[in-house]
């Protein structure tokens, strides 16, 4: 395993930056636009959370939405350039917080340089010029019927260079890893000559892969990244609520164990290319127990900017479908201390790092209906029991003392109340 030692500790607060700032959709801002800063105002509430560090969106040169790249190094001028990033990273760092990239290496915008060069290569018949994959009719590939998003050629070892550039350069001015924006559809065997170069000059860093479906731990393994995305544990967490099956959740936690076996996924409830959860799980009073869920079980819990505040948002397939869950924030950080959602998130975020073995603790069904669910939550000798209750009747209250329970059963411990929940320590 690659992992550093710093990740154990690790809970991340995901912003989309382009639209948290008001940057997309909209005119590109002129020449003197610093926006990036704006995020620093919202660095004390992601302390005040809890989390350690900012997971941040594309903020490379782009022509929309971050993820047409065209220009790996440079800042997006609508945010504004290397200064603003520096002032950024100082600010996380002085704060304690972890700074990590979004990386888009798949493919990159039409109007890239790569791109670019690539047409002047092709027309001046220097193949060894083309970094970009070619179908068979000798145009470009694009990526999952985007026009505007043509495919690297990830057998090329200009390819491999540019990318082992790009990272270290971005490590070198002080981000501390890289997701991996589409990493499930580059070969694995692209990532396994990348990603050794770049722990050389920068051993420490993390790098986590977006990968929806598949054989999370083969990838891991063949490609050498620290972790994936776990889209399977989010699906059941929202659905298995949502629909009042249980089984469901403890399935899939059963799977999610036997990807702790290799490495730590990346957990998450929500994100940028995902409805929010106070939109997915329809019954208010069940909202929390997702967030439950994803502070009590083994991984690298990831909160999605605004979900700590029960924003709610619904994702559409359509042009701008994206805009309702990607919103601009207010500049100068949320404003209201007193809001329940955060109350909660600041309880269960405050549990996780007080039991950072939580990382790669692994779950044991106790008790499972459809509706109530109480799992034992191990590694060694450290465990937690955590009761879920979607009923409308109470749940007799496991064995142990309650550490962090909902207002109802916290005022009686004799049961878990009607659509309560409780993590408890001790038999």
């Amino acid at each position: 395993m690659t992992e550093p030692d710093w990740v154990r500790h690790a809970i991340w607060w995901h912003v989309y930056p382009l639209g948290a700032v008001g940057a997309y959709p909209g005119e590109p801002p002129g020449p003197d636009e610093h926006r990036l800063r704006r995020l620093v105002g919202w660095l004390d509430h992601v302390v005040t959370l809890g989390a350690s560090g900012i997971l941040l969106g594309p903020v490379f040169a782009s022509t929309t939405h971050g993820y047409d790249t065209v220009d790996h190094l440079r800042i997006d001028p609508r945010l504004g350039g290397d200064e603003d990033f520096d002032a950024l990273v100082a600010e996380a760092h002085g704060r304690g917080l972890k700074v990590l990239l979004d990386g888009v290496f798949n493919h990159v915008g039409r109007d890239s340089a790569i791109a670019r060069r690539s047409v002047d290569a092709i027309e001046g018949r220097s193949d060894d010029d083309v970094w970009l994959l070619r179908d068979d009719d000798g145009g470009f590939v694009g990526f999952e019927g985007h026009g505007a998003l043509v495919t690297l050629d990830h057998a090329h070892p200009g390819v491999v260079d540019y990318v082992v550039r790009v990272m270290n350069h971005w490590l070198g001015r002080g981000a501390d890893g890289w997701r991996l924006d589409a990493a499930y559809a580059v070969p694995t065997t692209f990532w396994a000559q990348v990603l050794p170069r770049v722990r050389a000059e920068h051993p420490d860093a993390w790098f986590v892969a977006e990968v929806i479906h598949g054989d999370y731990p083969a990838f891991v393994q063949e490609s050498t990244v620290d972790s994936v995305t776990q889209y399977e544990l989010w699906k059941a967490i929202w659905s298995s609520i949502s629909d009042a099956n249980l089984w469901e959740l403890a399935w899939s936690l059963t799977r999610h164990d036997e990807f702790l076996e290799s490495f730590a996924p990346q957990t998450f409830v929500g994100n940028h290319d995902t409805t929010r959860i106070a939109s997915t799980i329809e019954d208010p009073r069940h909202r929390t127990h997702a967030v439950v869920v994803l502070c009590t079980v083994g991984g690298t819990p990831t909160v999605y900017a605004g979900d700590e505040l029960g924003a709610t948002g619904v994702k559409e397939e359509r042009e701008g479908g994206d805009d309702a869950v990607r919103p601009e924030l207010t500049p100068d950080g949320p404003g209201d201390d007193d809001n329940p959602v955060l109350r909660l998130h600041q309880e269960l975020i405050g549990l996780r790092r007080r039991h950072p073995w939580l990382h790669r603790a692994r779950t044991t069904q106790v008790e499972l209906t459809n509706t109530t669910f109480v799992y034992e939550v191990r590694d060694g000798d450290d465990v937690l029991t955590v009761a879920l209750n979607l009923d409308d009747a109470p749940l007799a209250m496991p064995a142990g003392t309650p550490v962090a329970c909902d207002d109802t059963t916290r005022g009686d411990q004799s049961a878990v109340a009607p659509h309560g929940w409780a993590v408890l320590e001790g038999r």
